[in-house]
Parts: C-alpha cells; sequence; structure tokens
C-alpha cells in the first residue's frame, strides 16, 4: 500500500473528501485519539492550564484531547479542507492556514509545548522543486524551537514580575552576563542583568519510512538546539508500533520508555541524541 506522502501533497491529498473519510471513521478517529493522549502523556505538562502548539492540527482530533485536559492550543495545517471540518466541529482551537515547511508564523517564546500526530513525515518529501526537504526540515524545528524558548534580559528589578506571571516557568536560570556583573551587584552598585529561559517539549508522533528518514529528522533537530531521542511503542509489533519524537529546549533528558517494552530491550528501542551528537 503506498503511503499517503507518496500520492500527492497534503494539500492536495487531504481534499473535501480524504479529509472527510479522515475525520469521520470511527477506527481512524479512535487511533488520532489514542495516539493524542499518548503524545500529551509524554509532553509531562504541569497540572496547570498550558499553551500549546499543535503541529499538522488537521480537523482538531488532537486539539479535543489538548481541551479536555484543560489546556489552550492554536493549530497550523495545510489543508484547506481539513481546517475546514474544524470549523464545522467548533473547536476551540485558534486555526492557521499555513506550510510548517515555510516556518511557524508566530512569536517567539509563546508556547508552553507543542504536539504533531501524523504530520512530520511529510516534511521529508520534496512536493516542489524549490522543496528541499533538509532546509524545510530546519527551517521548521529553528522556528519552532524559538516559538518554545522565551529569553530577554531584563533588569533584577522586574525579575519577580516576570516570575509571578499567570503563566509559571517550569524551569528558570538566573545568569549574570559577566564577572563585573556580578561584582557590582554583590557591592550593590548595579542592577544585574539576567537571562530567563525555561525548559520546554514538543512531541511527534510520526511514520518514518526508514531508519534514513528517522536520521534526517533527528538531525536537523538537533542543528536548531533540541535535544531528545526517538520513542518507541510496541517495537516488537507490525500493527502497534508507533514512533514518537520527543524533543526538549534547555538541557538533555532522559526520555520515558517505550510502551510495550521492558527494561532489558529499553536501549534497543529508542534513540537518544544532543546538539553533540548521537549518544
Amino acid at each position: 500500500m503506498s503511503r499517503p506522502e507518496h500520492l500527492a501533497p497534503p494539500e492536495v491529498f487531504y481534499n473535501e473528501s480524504e479529509a472527510r473519510k479522515y475525520s469521520e471513521n470511527s477506527r481512524m478517529v479512535d487511533i488520532q485519539l489514542q495516539m493524542s493522549e499518548r503524545a500529551l502523556e509524554l509532553l509531562a505538562l504541569p497540572d496547570s492550564m498550558c499553551y500549546i502548539l499543535d503541529l499538522g492540527c488537521g480537523s482538531g482530533l488532537s486539539g479535543h484531547i489538548l481541551e479536555t485536559n484543560g489546556h489552550v492550543w492554536v493549530g497550523i495545517d495545510i489543508s484547506v479542507a481539513m481546517l475546514g471540518i474544524a470549523g464545522e466541529r467548533e473547536v476551540e482551537g485558534d486555526l492557521i492556514l499555513g506550510d510548517l515547511g515555510q516556518g511557524i508564523p508566530l512569536r517567539a517564546g509563546v508556547f508552553d509545548a507543542a504536539i504533531s500526530v501524523s504530520a512530520l513525515q511529510w516534511l521529508c518529501n520534496a512536493d516542489k522543486k524549490s522543496h528541499n526537504p533538509v532546509k524545510r526540515l530546519y527551517k521548521f524545528f529553528s522556528s519552532l524551537y524559538a516559538s518554545l524558548v522565551r529569553s530577554a534580559l531584563e533588569d533584577w528589578s522586574g525579575l519577580g514580575h516576570l516570575l509571578m506571571c499567570e503563566f509559571p516557568l517550569s524551569e528558570f536560570k538566573v545568569v549574570a552576563i559577566g564577572c563585573r556583573e556580578c561584582s557590582e551587584y554583590s557591592g550593590g552598585v548595579a542592577q544585574v542583568k539576567v537571562l530567563i529561559s525555561r525548559t520546554a517539549r514538543a512531541v511527534f508522533q510520526f511514520y518514518p519510512e526508514n531508519n534514513e528518514q528517522v536520521e534526517l529528522i533527528t538531525s536537523q533537530a538537533m542543528k536548531a538546539g533540541f535535544y531528545g531521542g526517538v520513542v518507541v511503542d510496541f517495537p516488537n509489533s507490525t500493527k502497534a508500533k508507533k514512533f514518537f519524537l520527543v524533543l526538549i529546549t534547555g538541557e538533555n533528558m532522559v526520555l520515558p520508555q517505550g510502551l510495550g517494552t521492558n527494561e532489558t530491550n529499553h536501549q534497543q528501542n529508542e534513540a537518544i541524541f544532543s546538539r553533540k551528537g548521537k549518544q
């Protein structure tokens, strides 16, 4: 059976007919909802409400899972038909028509996390002569990184306001710009400027065609600044096997264990990478 991304570009493949089939077939809907729930689990979000970017949101099935868990979301998709169905369903998230390969057209540092179900593999295809998968993946991941990372130089006097804002920072660092600033602050001479940064996650459920495609995707994510790796659920099952790319900004992390694995084969079914390369 041919892979959908080999048949036509996503904006063509997901026409009105295919979009409705995808959104109304009970089996396909159940699978999408299950994968969305698993992706949300891998995000490991705090109990408070988060602002989440849904990449390749389609008709809003994954957004529905975000809504039911108390989160606010914004969705981007390239298919007009898919977004039309999402509008008919009166989803709560804001919807944007856009090509992820051209980058995320939103202000930097806005989102707490990002989620994507069954979309990432489409960026590995060159549907036009102008398309270069390597460049498009890097453009996508670098703009995603920017949308998740909130960093700015602030006066020490403004630090309290930032940390008491409505959207809590799950992790932050206070870094003096240099030794001189440190000594001046400790002596009460001047205010120290600080860098506020937080860790954020993005989780992609995707269907890699082969190992080379996994390498292509992870290398561009790493180049864009992410740490993370690939978690494989039910690695020994042909039908149930699922791939999740788990990315994090900031420090490296220990990947969660894939479902259907045990401690002895866990390391065999994950690929961990950092900006220094694979581990």
